[in-house]
Order: C-alpha cells, then sequence, then structure tokens
C-alpha cells in the first residue's frame, strides 16, 4: 500500500471516529509536504470545516492526535493555519521498500490492462527537405510521451504521416530535373534527404532570379511571383502528378525514396521508432466524400461560388473554407477524414493525439470542432499535444542554408561535444575505440534529449549545446554519469539482492528522503501521462539522481561495518539505478554501465 492510500483510510477512519462524518476517500485532499516544513504528507483541512464546525487549526489538531494515538506507523504530526503535516515511521518507509526490492519495474502497470488505446502521432515531416531541429523536439516529445502513456497500461500505436505531395515536392523535383545533370544520393555522398533539400533549396534561387527578370520587364512583384516559368512548369508537374502521368510519378517515388532512406538513418541515430506510417499521397483525397455528409447534415453550407464552408462564429472561431469554388481541398479537410479514417481502421481507439508545434493551435480547435458538429462522439478524446519552438543561441549552430539547424548536423556536433568533453575529463580509460564511440553517440544524444524533454513542452526553449553536455547540474550525463557510478559500486560487491531490510533500522535523514523519492515514481508517472509531461520524469530522475548523490558523498556504502545497514544501503542503490534506468528510457535516454 502507498502512503496516500495508508493515510486517506487512515483519516476516512479519523472523520468517522471524532465527527461521526463519512467522506470518499478521493475527497481527502493530501499533498507532499513542503519542504521548509517537518511531514512527509500534508492534509488540507478546510473541506470539512462546514460539517465538523471547527476551524481549521483546531481541526487539525484533533485529527492529528487521533491519527498518532490510533495507528502505530504515523509517528508524529504538525498542524500550520489548517494544514496537517504528518509524519510516517521507519518502519513504514522500510515496508515499502521491502515490497519493491526485487520489482525491476515499479510504476509500470501490465501491458493494455487499461482497455485504453491511443494513437499519438509525431514526426510528419515533408518530403522536401531534411529533419530540422524543430523535428528533433517534435520527435522527442512524441516518442516520450507515447512511452509514458504505456506505464499506465494503454496500448499506444505511434503514429507517422508523411506530407510526400504537394507544390514543395515538386520544387525539388522540377529544380533536380533542371539542374540536377542525374545527381543521385550515391554519386553525391549525401544523405538522399539532403540531395532533395539541396534541390528545393536550388529551386528558391532560380524562382528569384525570374522574378527579378519579370520586376524588371515591368511586370508587379505579385503578378511576377505568380507567373516565373518555374512556377508555372511547378503547377504543371502537380496536375500532372495527379492525374497519373507516369514519368513525374516515377521520380516523384524515386526522389521520395531517397527521403525515406535519409529519414530512417535520422530516426535511427534519434532512437525513435514509428508502429504504423501514413502518407499524404494516400490520405488527401479523404475529405472529399466528408464534404457531402456534411452537406446533407446541414453542417457545411454551399456558397453561389460553388465553395463550401462550415459557419463557427458562434464557437469562437471563424467561417472556415472546406472545399475552393473549384473543388480543391484544403488541409482542415484532408485531416477530418484523416482523423475518420483512424477510427475505422482500429475501432478500438480511445484517444487521437496530434504532437504538433503551438502555432497550429487554431487549426486543431476547428478540426475538433468540426468532428464534433458531425456527430462523431471521439471527437472529444482527439487532443492536439502543443509544444513551443526551439531556438539556438546566435552562432552556435548554423544548417547549410544559414536558417533551419539540420537535424543530422546537430546530432553529430552533439556526438563531437560529447566526445570533447568526455576526454578533456579524463574519462576514456579501459575503454577501447569502438567501445568509445558507442559512449560519446549515448552521452550526445542524452544530452540532446534530456535538455530538451526537461522543459514543459508549452514553452518556447532555448537549447544551448554546451550547457547540455555539463556533467554536472540538471543535465543528462549527469543522470548517465550517477548510474555508470551506481553500477560501479554494485559489481565490486556480491550481495543477495532479495534479502530484506530490517524493519527495526533507524534511517538517516537521506536514506529515508531516498526511500520517499522511489516511492514517489508511480504518482510522477500517472501525472506524466495525465499532463503529457515527460518533464515532469525528467527532472524527478534528477531529483533522485541529486539526493543519491548527496547520500553517496555522506554516507559509506561498501566500507560500512553494520551488516544490515551495509545491505540496506546495496539495495537502496540497485533500486535507484533501476528507477534511472527506467526513467531515461521512457525520455528515449541509454544510461551506461560504465563511464
Amino acid at each position: 500500500m502507498n502512503a496516500q492510500t495508508y493515510l486517506s483510510q487512515a483519516i476516512k477512519s479519523a472523520l468517522e471516529a471524532l465527527y461521526s462524518i463519512s467522506v470518499n476517500e478521493n475527497d481527502i485532499a493530501l499533498q507532499k509536504t513542503r519542504k521548509e516544513f517537518e511531514g512527509d504528507f500534508t492534509l488540507v483541512t478546510f473541506p470539512f470545516i462546514k460539517q465538523t464546525k471547527k476551524s481549521p487549526e483546531q481541526l487539525g489538531e484533533e485529527i492529528g492526535k487521533y491519527l498518532t494515538e490510533n495507528n502505530s506507523q504515523i509517528e508524529k504530526y504538525n498542524v500550520v493555519k489548517g494544514f496537517l503535516n504528518l509524519y510516517l515511521n521507519n518502519n513504514f518507509w522500510i515496508q515499502f521498500f521491502n515490497s519493491e526490492i526485487n520489482n525491476a519495474h515499479i510504476g509500470f502497470k501490465a501491458a493494455n490492462s487499461s482497455g485504453k488505446t491511443i494513437m499519438l502521432e509525431y514526426s510528419s515531416p515533408n518530403t522536401n527537405k531534411p529533419l530540422h531541429l524543430g523535428h528533433v523536439r517534435n520527435n522527442l516529445l512524441g516518442y516520450s510521451v507515447a512511452e509514458i502513456l504505456k506505464t499506465q497500461g494503454h496500448k499506444v500505436i505511434k503514429a507517422n504521416i508523411i506530407n510526400d505531395r504537394g507544390v514543395h515536392i515538386c520544387k525539388s523535383m522540377l529544380a533536380w530535373q533542371k539542374f540536377g545533370n542525374g545527381e543521385t544520393p550515391e554519386s553525391s555522398g549525401m544523405k538522399g534527404d539532403h540531395l532533395v533539400g539541396k534541390y528545393y533549396v536550388e529551386f528558391d534561387k532560380a524562382n528569384k532570379k525570374e522574378i527579378a527578370e519579370l520586376i524588371s520587364q515591368g511586370k508587379t512583384k505579385e503578378d511576377a511571383e505568380k507567373n516565373t516559368p518555374l512556377i508555372l512548369a511547378v503547377q504543371k508537374m502537380l496536375r500532372d502528378w495527379e492525374d497519373g502521368n507516369a514519368e513525374v510519378k516515377k521520380l516523384w517515388e524515386t526522389m521520395n525514396n531517397w527521403v525515406y532512406d535519409g529519414f530512417a538513418i535520422t530516426y535511427k541515430n534519434l532512437g525513435v521508432d514509428f508502429d504504423k506510417m501514413y502518407y499524404e499521397s494516400n490520405t488527401y483525397i479523404l475529405g472529399k466524400a466528408l464534404v457531402q455528409e456534411g452537406l446533407e447534415k446541414k453542417v457545411f453550407e454551399k456558397r453561389s461560388d460553388n465553395s463550401v464552408h462550415i459557419d463557427l462564429t458562434a464557437d469562437g472561431l471563424d467561417d472556415k473554407t472546406l472545399l475552393r469554388s473549384d473543388g480543391t481541398s484544403i488541409y482542415m479537410t484532408q485531416d477530418l477524414g484523416t482523423a475518420i479514417e483512424r477510427f475505422k481502421e482500429f475501432p478500438d481507439l480511445s484517444q487521437l493525439i496530434y504532437t504538433v508545434g503551438n502555432e497550429q493551435e487554431y487549426h486543431f480547435k476547428v478540426l475538433f470542432k468540426i468532428l464534433e458538429k458531425l456527430g462523431y462522439a471521439w471527437a472529444k478524446e482527439c487532443y492536439h499535444l502543443s509544444y513551443g519552438m526551439v531556438e539556438l543561441p546566435e552562432g552556435k549552430m548554423k544548417s547549410r542554408e544559414g536558417t533551419v539547424v539540420d537535424a543530422d548536423d546537430l546530432l553529430k556536433e552533439m556526438i563531437d561535444a560529447a566526445a570533447q568533453t568526455t576526454k578533456e575529463l579524463g574519462k576514456v580509460e579501459g575503454f577501447n575505440e569502438d567501445e568509445l564511440n558507442h559512449l560519446y553517440h549515448l552521452i550526445g544524444m542524452g544530452a540532446l534529449k534530456y535538455f530538451i524533454l526537461k522543459v514543459d513542452p508549452i514553452k518556447k526553449m532555448l537549447f544551448d549545446p554546451k550547457e547540455s553536455i555539463d556533467f554536472n547540474g540538471n543535465t543528462g550525463p549527469f543522470i548517465q554519469y550517477t548510474h555508470a557510478r551506481i553500477h560501479s559500486v554494485l559489481a565490486k560487491v556480491n550481495f543477495n539482492e532479495s534479502v530484506r531490510v530490517k524493519e527495526t533500522l533507524q534511517l538517516n535523514e537521506l536514506e529515508r528522503e531516498l526511500i520517499k523519492l522511489l516511492h514517489e515514481f508511480p504518482s510522477v508517472l500517472s501525472e506524466s501521462a495525465k499532463q503529457y509531461s515527460p518533464a515532469l520524469t525528467a527532472n524527478y530522475i534528477y531529483e533522485l539522481t541529486k539526493t543519491f548523490n548527496r547520500f553517496y558523498h555522506d554516507y559509506s556504502i561498501l566500507k560500512e561495518e553494520n551488516a544490515d545497514i551495509k545491505q540496506l544501503r546495496l539495495s537502496l542503490a540497485k533500486q535507484c539505478a533501476s528507477v534511472i534506468k527506467n526513467g531515461m528510457n521512457l525520455l528515449g535516454i541509454e544510461v551506461p554501465n560504465r563511464m
């Protein structure tokens, strides 16, 4: 039994015995005692004032006195302005710890025990360019939230929709036709996504020259931008693609496959994966049938120019076009069709989560509202996992275009920085070259992922590579190094991991604090899942790691002469290492056994 459940039941009994009032355990508000006060958990007494006709302070005193007199494991209490702080004794915490000694997955519920199936979409790249820094936060956030949701017993489908059609990819295709001279990833030595991105940039450069030429001939800027030979050729290529032109389709498939191969390398290096891949080329027409359904239900309206709209002004939104007057659909129409199709494909789907930057918040409000008006009950289970943009200190890193930070460049720079820092600290002895390269990758990726994921997703963040790679402070390498330190300690001694700790032991302050932190892990995972926030898990792991390091500094483990205390400390070290490893894995971070 965890502490909150134990205390809630004890308080419920106290209220019945003292005041003859019956309460639901869920109505008993318990919270962690603030660090400036003595206690483990705090009861808020204010909800019971009306029924008991007592002052908050008097309630606290009476309940506290009853609890300490009638519950052997509630050692003492104090009252601060109607807040009752309760202190559990050593025996309670050791009993809890003994119950978890052999539980390597504390806080993880059995797979699919919740009966809930969730599809979580993330990444969603375009096939005209490589992944960039914004995609890095998106991928890390989506992957981590999916893993955290699994700990709550949910079945999670990690989905990726590839934006593989449209004007953007036609621009790369046309530029390659005109300027590529048959260049391939093999002939150029470039990753396929970088090569296609190169031609997207080439198109932009060439098109700007054509705009300037048209303006010099007397065209307006607006007219010139719409009528360059390149833009007109791109529009024709897109029409040819939609008409199934064999030559255009073949080039499209070839260049997209180059990009997919490039993406696969980046995804592997980043350590993210997917259960289901969707392609916009297969889904972009799904919403058109929905338009007819909306018209029949009188949810949509056809205007005189044959365009189709929905008026959401009464809902605090705007008038939204769903079909243009020429019959072409827009992204909203496509997203509507795709959402409906996913719930058809997975009849047991409980929730659909979209991991998309906060600049698209309005889009998703409109999307969910339209689905709701169309009568889809599951529309209320659609959720936009919104996150802030990532920026870097100016001059730290620049992409080959000078504007977007390329994901592959960023990953390489992180690994190089990890290598440099590790060498400077003299932590390379005893490793062969392959082991060192693997270690540099783990540290570099750990630094990147932890630095990004420790920030609340909704916040805009500044990513500083130099700060992230520090082996001290709230960083990935600091946590990784602590795990390696614990592993080193445990490797030096043989101890029976299953032996229970003596319940008569007196815990010192840090031993007690570590057990309390281990006790928190399940509730941290539960709250992380509810808030879709890996930051809660990340900062918990840091708090556990920091506390263990204080403990390690102040108390001996291997040289402790008392066998019972030594058993406790070894078991504590093992359990801390297990929780650190499991917690970091949920962030997509591997912790090495040696550093």
